[in-house]
């Protein structure tokens, strides 16, 4: 099922959490909603499950108008964070139970349950209690009960949050794949990126309620809309190195370094930016090479067949992963060039992507 956010808007009083939101959601797909703690991400799933009233604008699910049907007419299949299973109901009882309700034949309704706890890798499960559980068959548990009724659309609101580091990994491969078996449209919402990068087929980034970028989980690394999005995104974060252009070049902000970019022609000079680098993004290059940057090594630490190596230009610290051939040594002098991806220049003060 397609779903179509136009304009979407949610205020509590004076606060907007939610700004003017517009995405198409496409068919079958697993969509992750990213960004950091407060940046609207439930809102907008509470908005799609009608928990939450709009303030402003429309939600359709493929040519149906749902911005004012109540949850129970959406077809939604929710789960929750806390997975909100019913302590005195068995494993099978609590997948039954949205079925119970809409008064499915007590045949048909186990029969439906049984395939989802099988899909869900529960079937063996079906008679214990949740305090009989662990975290991860729980979980899997709060699945199978949101895919019993075959929603049309399936929300997850931090489902993994609550599990260990090895269990969140293999929950999210497993989420991963009863999506993709069942075909349904998913919308999973996270503040971990690596979550989000994983296992979906396109992420929203947000921040303070407004869409930052939706795009493929690569190519919003690849290809970030703005500052925000470039820092967010990667581990280690994206080296920033403040500087300003003057006569074409470009000159570190205590103006005790500067280097002849080529990113930089054509930027107004006096303007002040981020050269932003990713720190795989960097290669050392030879004592007379043309358009690289004059920097100082400040610590080596090995790992593995790289090097973590860290550097100053002018004021400024940064990080860069480089061959560990090179035999770096700290306060050596090198020149460092940019590979072909994963080097961005942002406006400093609004951080609007300049090349």
């Amino acid at each position: 099922m397609q779903v179509r956010l136009k304009e979407i808007t949610k205020r509590f009083g004076s606060f907007t959490a939610v700004n003017a939101f517009s995405v198409t959601l496409e068919d079958g797909e697993m969509i992750c909603l990213l960004g950091p703690s407060g940046c609207g991400k439930s809102t907008i799933l509470n908005m799609l499950s009608g928990i939450l009233p709009v303030s402003g604008g429309e939600i359709w699910f493929d040519e149906d108008n749902v911005t004012k049907l109540p949850p129970e007419e959406r077809g939604i299949g929710l789960v929750f964070q806390n997975y909100a299973l019913y302590p005195h109901m068995t494993v099978l009882e609590n997948i039954c139970f949205p079925l119970e309700i809409k008064k499915v034949p007590k045949a048909e309704r186990v029969e439906r349950a049984m395939k989802m706890a099988k899909l869900v890798h529960v079937d063996q499960l079906i008679n214990r209690k949740p305090k009989e559980l662990s975290g991860g068959q729980q979980q899997r548990v709060a699945i199978a009960r949101a895919l019993v009724k075959e929603p049309r659309l399936l929300l997850l609101d931090e489902p993994l949050s609550n599990l260990d580091a090895r269990l969140r990994l293999e929950m999210r491969e497993e989420i991963r794949r009863i999506q993709l078996e069942t075909g349904v449209t998913a919308i999973f919402v996270t503040h971990d990126q690596e979550e989000a990068m994983s296992i979906s087929d396109h992420i929203v980034l947000m921040r303070d309620g407004v869409m930052q970028q939706y795009d493929k989980p690569q190519a919003l690394y690849d290809n970030p809309a703005n500052q925000f999005v470039a820092d967010f995104l990667g581990n280690p974060p994206i080296n920033n190195i403040p500087g300003v252009i003057r006569n074409g070049r470009f000159v570190s902000d205590d103006g005790q370094a500067e280097a002849a970019l080529p990113i930089v022609k054509g930027i107004n000079d006096g303007q002040k930016v981020n050269l932003a680098v990713r720190s795989e993004s960097f290669v050392v290059a030879p004592d007379n090479a043309a358009g690289t940057l004059p920097c100082t090594v400040t610590g080596v630490f090995k790992m593995g067949k790289e090097e973590m190596a860290s550097f100053t230009f002018g004021p400024t610290a940064f990080r860069a992963y480089i061959d560990l051939e090179e035999g770096l040594k700290e306060g050596q002098k090198v020149q460092l060039a940019f590979k072909n991806r994963g080097v961005f220049l942002f406006d400093r003060e609004s951080g609007v992507r300049l090349v």
